[in-house]
């Protein structure tokens, strides 16, 4: 491509034009256009190939690639330069202008080129310090040409390409594209030769440092040759002697080293015989001897790159896993002797013999029972195991094996247990404990499934079942712990013992091998042992690159830790599966046992205590979730029972017709034995023979015959009802006075008697202390669960109180009972019923606080005393309620009273007798009195009369005090009627008096101030 000057060197600006005028050159714009038109046709590849020459006709041999590119003068060829001929010019004359006409003209075309040249060079300097650095020009070449013509697929022939490039039509504006075309390419050109411009120096610079470079390194050449020449006359000369001898002593010692080599491989070849022959004998002490001295070998470098032993490691490996699962089975088989053959005789005895000891203790648990002279011999079979276990390292590993064996026995051992007296005992004869809709045995005896099997027990059989997997599980336990207590004693207290030194060089080794398997990532099943005497050298340098604080005893005491740990975890294990097998058996039986009668719950709850306490006591650990497991049933026995309880106690309370019954000498026997002889509760089924027991159909029973029994009696009674309309005749009269004469002597057989006082009894009083006696009892065999039975008991003490209350203060006996009354007989046996609760229930508090816990006492207590209150006030609402009705019979007896004194006041006083408003009075009061004396206590019938009394005072003589009493025989006849009420006060048991005179009152005062001298005669 031609090389186009830039249109700052083309065309000469004003100011150019100036000044070449000024210096009056004479240069014209034509002559100016040309020599730039010549100087642009010049291709730039002739420059840059030869700056020396110019194009001819142009600059001829003038030219000068130096004035092109800087701002030096021109050389012009030296026919332009002759010296001038001094002879023409005078000495001394001066010199004008015109002399130099001549020359000038020669030169003044190319001074003109000159300047033109120089300017456009300052120009570009001055444009590339503008830029600054390399490849500036370029980007300023970009922003002076449309990147249109930059693209990579700028083609004309494109037609959108070629519409964006010429969008002009017309000729002259054709031409000016292609000035400007030609315009643009002259600007990429231009920067260009800039770019190559600034480049040009570090170019011939690198070249010149590429010439030097290669001076030296043949320089270096030729040296290198000089020293080699050096060196071969010297080996030739002085060397080759002496090295003859090195390379004869060399080859001695290799010779040497062979021999060395060849008997450690023939050492080690008879020890690979050797140790196949100890491991075929299982000599285990002796292969691990032979395993050692092998692994010291493959530890150090003595058999690095023999190609035949690079399988020995392999081999050593394989024979170390076979020591081990050698030393593995004989340690099971030491360990686990003899557990079967006794599951077996346990099993024989308990199919033969109906039952089996209820705690489990039987001569089967002291078969296994290693004697003081069986001890030494059992510990001396099990200490070279262990030793070996010790040396590979492999001791805790095979414990954890061991221990998932004895879990997997344990339940295996149980599984067959229930297996084989499941059938035995769903034929053998024994007491239902439920109804037959309850208990189902099918009739084939194997069509059902195991679970269903099992609650088709009784719990006799139950609990003889358990007894027998009690044994077993002993069994298995003490076996355990045996062999634990063997591996503490090899472990911690060998000192003295022949094999001590022994069994102390195996931990360390084990030790040691067990802190190589961790620094090996924990490859657990290539333990590599270690011999004694390298042991004592490699463990201090291993632990010093892991840790420089943990010495060798220290790593002897991890180790032994861990075996220890894991002896202990293999109980453990065995324990928390026989505690799970266990309290699955239970679990199975969760919705029967609640049902169970108490004594028969104790009996599966007392074997469960006495399991979880010898398991615990052997394995060390708390068995906490059959613990959980039994407390849940414990609970939900006690929350079932309850419920059945308060169900029974309500319907009783509602089929309650609230007459006294007689009390059977067990319930006495019940006060006597809870309230004031206290036995004490040792815990154990036995111990409830202190309490007399009696089944709940059997009082109900009993009762049901005495309500029998007396249901003529009790249609017959008088009573004194609520209504208005009541009316006693003599003949009832009559009647309750024979029947107060049977009930006196039978009076000590109709009371329950606590703490000296006799308490009259109905039907629901009864049952509600054989249940409270039945709470007791719970909360005495089951202490865990004292806090819940004090709430049970609180809850149905409530319930009971609030239910009398409603049936007998609030009626509701006449709806569910078929009462049609509410007499003071009724009211008086319920005050009766509370009251003897309420003075039990201290006791009751007293009892079942033996076994509360401290922390709960506050707040039980709290609860219980406000029971006991409300007892309290219910007694005295009752009181209160039977001198209410005494008011209102007044009160009806008083309506009548103004007709009765009417008719004294037209009559004559015919009648000596009291009128029949004194004579109904005062019998309804007695016949109250009876009653009320007959049931309950003095002190409540003194309290209640008093009440009576002085409403008696109050309302009759504020009533005779509104009488107008007109005739002397009405005034009689009051003073009759006064005198005769006055008389039944006075008979009233209140324990009040005044000057000697019984109930005294308004009354008497009113009878003093009417009538005067004839109410003192």
């Amino acid at each position: 491509m031609d090389s186009q000057p830039s249109q700052s060197g083309r065309f000469i600006d004003q100011s150019s034009s100036n000044n070449n005028s000024e210096k009056g050159l004479g240069r014209t714009s034509s002559s100016l256009s040309k020599s730039f038109s010549n100087a642009s046709s010049q291709s730039l590849a002739s420059i840059l190939n030869n700056p020396h020459v110019g194009k001819s006709g142009v600059y001829g041999s003038d030219a000068s690639w130096t004035g092109w590119w800087s701002s030096s003068s021109t050389s012009v060829t030296a026919p332009e330069f002759l010296p001038l001929v001094a002879g023409k010019a005078a000495a001394g004359s001066e010199v004008s202008r015109s002399d130099f006409q001549h020359y000038l003209a020669l030169v003044s075309e190319s001074y003109v080129r000159f300047e033109d040249i120089r300017n456009h060079s300052n120009k570009e300097n001055i444009d590339l310090e503008s830029i600054g650095g390399q490849g500036e020009a370029l980007v300023a070449c970009l922003r002076e040409v449309p990147a249109l013509y930059f693209k990579e697929d700028f083609a004309l022939e494109d037609g959108a390409t070629f519409r964006a490039a010429c969008p002009f039509s017309t000729v002259s504006e054709n031409l000016v594209l292609q000035e400007k075309l030609s315009q643009y390419l002259d600007v990429v050109e231009l920067h260009l030769v800039k770019e190559i411009s600034l480049r040009s120096n570090s170019f011939f610079e690198a070249q010149g440092q590429l010439e030097d470079l290669n001076v030296k390194i043949v320089e270096g050449c030729s040296r290198i040759r000089e020293l080699k020449e050096t060196i071969r006359l010297l080996d030739m000369d002085l060397v080759d002697s002496a090295r003859q001898i090195q390379d004869l002593n060399t080859k001695r010692t290799n010779l040497l080293a062979l021999q060395q080599k060849l008997r450690l491989i023939l050492y080690v070849n008879q020890a690979l015989s050797a140790l196949k022959l100890l491991v075929a004998s299982a000599d285990c002490a002796g292969a691990l001897d032979v395993t050692d001295d092998l692994q010291h070998l493959l530890g150090g470098d003595e058999l690095t790159g023999l190609h035949c032993f690079r399988h020995l490691r392999d081999h050593v490996a394989a024979s170390i896993d076979t020591i081990n699962s050698i030393l593995s089975a004989e340690f099971m088989r030491t360990s686990t002797r003899d557990a079967g053959g006794v599951d077996s005789i346990i099993l024989s005895k308990a199919k033969a013999k109906g039952n089996l000891p209820p705690n489990g203790n039987d001569n089967e648990v002291s078969m296994i029972n290693l004697d003081e002279d069986e001890t030494p011999s059992f510990r001396d079979r099990l200490l070279p195991i262990v030793i070996g276990l010790l040396r590979t390292a492999k001791l805790p590993s095979v414990l954890r094996v061991y221990r998932d064996t004895l879990t997997a026995d344990m339940k295996t051992a149980i599984k067959t247990a229930v297996a084989d007296l499941l059938p035995i005992l769903l034929t053998r004869p024994t007491e239902s404990d439920f109804t037959p809709g309850e208990r189902r045995v099918d009739g084939d005896g194997g069509g059902s499934s195991l679970a269903s099997k099992l609650r088709s027990l009784s719990s006799e059989s139950f609990v003889q079942l358990l007894s027998a997997i009690f044994s077993i599980v002993q069994v298995h336990l003490v076996r355990a712990a045996e062999v634990k207590k063997a591996i503490e004693w090899i472990m911690c207290n060998i000192d003295g013992h022949y094999a001590a030194d022994s069994v102390a060089a195996a931990i360390a080794v084990g030790a040691a091998a067990a802190e190589a398997a961790q620094e090996t990532d924990g490859q657990a099943g290539c333990f590599s042992p270690y011999s004694p005497q390298r042991n004592a050298a490699k463990v201090p340098l291993v632990l010093g690159k892991a840790n420089d604080a943990i010495s060798p005893s220290n790593m002897s005491n991890n180790f032994r830790a861990d075996v220890l740990r894991e002896n202990t975890e293999a109980v453990f294990a065995a324990c928390d599966a026989a505690h799970g097998r266990w309290a699955k058996l239970l679990g199975v039986r969760a919705l029967l046992h609640p049902r169970l009668r108490l004594q028969e719950f104790l009996s599966m709850y007392n074997i469960t205590q006495e399991f979880i306490t010898a398991t615990e006591k052997i394995g060390g650990r708390l068995g906490y979730s059959i613990r959980g497991t039994l407390q849940s049933q414990a609970k939900a026995f006690v929350d079932f029972q309850h419920e059945s309880r308060m169900t029974k106690i309500k319907a009783v309370l509602d089929q309650e017709t609230w007459v006294e019954v007689d009390v059977p000498d067990e319930f006495q026997a019940i006060v006597t034995s809870l309230f004031e002889s206290q036995p004490s509760i040792t815990g154990q089924t036995d111990g409830c023979t202190g309490h007399i027991v009696v089944d709940d159909s059997e009082v109900a029973s009993r009762t049901d015959i005495l309500l029998m029994g007396d249901t003529g009696q009790l249609n017959s009674q008088p009573h004194i009802e609520c209504s208005d309309s009541t009316e006693v005749t003599e003949d009832n009269t009559v009647q309750s006075n024979s029947i107060k004469s049977k009930e006196r002597v039978k009076a000590s057989s109709q009371s329950l008697l606590f703490s000296g006082v006799g308490y009259h009894m109905v039907n629901c009083g009864l049952i509600l202390l054989k249940m409270l006696s039945e709470y007791i009892d719970m909360s005495n065999y089951l202490p865990v669960l004292s806090s819940e039975v004090v709430h049970r008991v609180v809850e149905i003490l409530k319930f009971f109180n609030t239910r009398t209350c409603q049936l007998v203060l609030g009626a509701g006996a006449m709806q569910v009972s078929g009462l049609k009354s509410i007499t003071s007989k009724h009211l008086a046996l319920a005050s009766q019923v509370v009251s003897f609760t309420y003075t039990i229930i201290p006791e009751i508090k007293r009892v079942l606080f033996l076994k509360v816990p401290e922390s709960r006492k506050a707040l039980l207590s709290s609860e219980i005393d406000r029971v006991a209150q409300d007892y309290k006030v219910h007694r005295d609402e009752i009181h209160t309620k039977l001198v209410q009705i005494m008011r209102e019979r007044l009160l009806v007896h008083l309506r009548g009273l103004p007709q009765i004194v009417e008719g004294w006041n037209r009559l004559e006083d015919s009648d000596s007798q009291p009128s029949q408003f004194a004579r109904s009075l005062t019998k309804e009061v007695g016949y109250l009195h009876r009653v009320l004396s007959r049931t309950l206590h003095e002190v409540d019938v003194q309290a209640i009369f008093r009440q009576v009394v002085i409403i008696f005072h109050t309302q009759i003589s504020e009533a005779f005090l509104h009488l107008s009493i007109n005739t002397p025989q009405a005034k009689s006849r009051l003073f009759r009627d006064v005198q005769h009420i006055l008389v039944c006060i006075r008979s009233l048991p209140t324990g009040l008096s005044k000057n000697g005179t019984p109930n005294w009152g308004q009354l008497d005062e009113f009878l003093a101030e009417r009538f005067g001298s004839e109410a003192d005669q």
